[in-house]
């Protein structure tokens, strides 16, 4: 998202704002995309891009020129891999909810305007899916989004769907903010969410949330399985879902 006067990155910020860029990006940029992409002048990207390789943040391709995590970058991934508290909490109820369903299940979450999958276990039957590990999906499409989207603070979800309404993405899926409010609303008073071909075409996904002390919405619990053999299970599968989305937040809220 370029960087505008409406919603302006302060200078002390600017280093981390070109960083995320290149973290969201999903392959290596170059310093003219960090232009358009952030709307700084190129001396400044190339000033910040220096200090990020100084730190080893990030790595400058030896072909290309272009930019892309740099090997600090792993060591933090390992770190929150092993010691975050959300992974700890989850892993075991991830392994329990494969071995169970014989399903693929992810954990996601919402960042800056992104829907991040941390952590994708797949199953050991096939699966043509989009998610994985560390890769950045709608937040809009999907139960993974949806289940996020619907506990999110209200003003956050009206910014979502303001900037779903002007994108490219609605018109494409022809959706509506009015209907998806709707849709939003029940997710609330259910408590998870179901979506079929709205990712990847003959998927069947559930999505719960994980709360943390406060009610604080932490990530979301998905279950992805193929359509055609999901069809006779949808029930298991969200009973057993939102059950371990339920024990993860009750972890998080000891």
């Amino acid at each position: 998202m370029r960087m505008t006067s409406v919603t302006p990155v302060a200078t002390s910020e600017r280093v981390l704002y070109v960083l995320a860029c290149i973290a969201r990006h999903g392959k290596a940029m170059a310093a003219r995309d960090l232009v358009e992409e952030t709307g700084l002048p190129l001396s400044t990207i190339y000033r910040h891009l220096g200090v990020l390789k100084k730190w080893g943040w990030v790595q400058e391709h030896a072909h290309s020129g272009m930019y892309e995590p740099g090997p600090l970058a792993v060591q933090l991934a390992h770190g929150f891999d092993q010691h975050s508290w959300l992974m700890q909490a989850a892993r075991g109820e991830i392994e329990q909810l494969v071995a169970r369903s014989g399903e693929s299940v992810g954990l996601l979450c919402y960042a800056d305007g992104q829907v991040i999958c941390l952590d994708m276990q797949e199953s050991k039957q096939a699966l043509r899916c989009s998610f994985a590990k560390g890769r950045a999906n709608s937040t809009v499409r999907g139960a993974s989004a949806k289940a996020l989207l619907a506990f999110l603070p209200e003003a956050t979800r009206q910014h979502l769907l303001t900037q779903h309404n002007e994108s490219s993405d609605a018109t494409l899926h022809n959706t509506d903010n009015d209907a998806l409010a709707a849709v939003l609303a029940r997710i609330r008073q259910q408590g998870f969410a179901t979506s079929e071909n709205e990712i990847d075409d003959g998927v069947w996904g559930v999505s719960a949330p994980i709360f943390s002390g406060k009610n604080q919405l932490i990530a979301t619990l998905s279950l992805m399985a193929p359509a055609q053999r999901a069809t006779t299970r949808h029930n298991d599968f969200i009973h057993m879902t939102v059950a371990a989305a339920h024990r993860v937040s009750q972890q998080l809220q000891e």
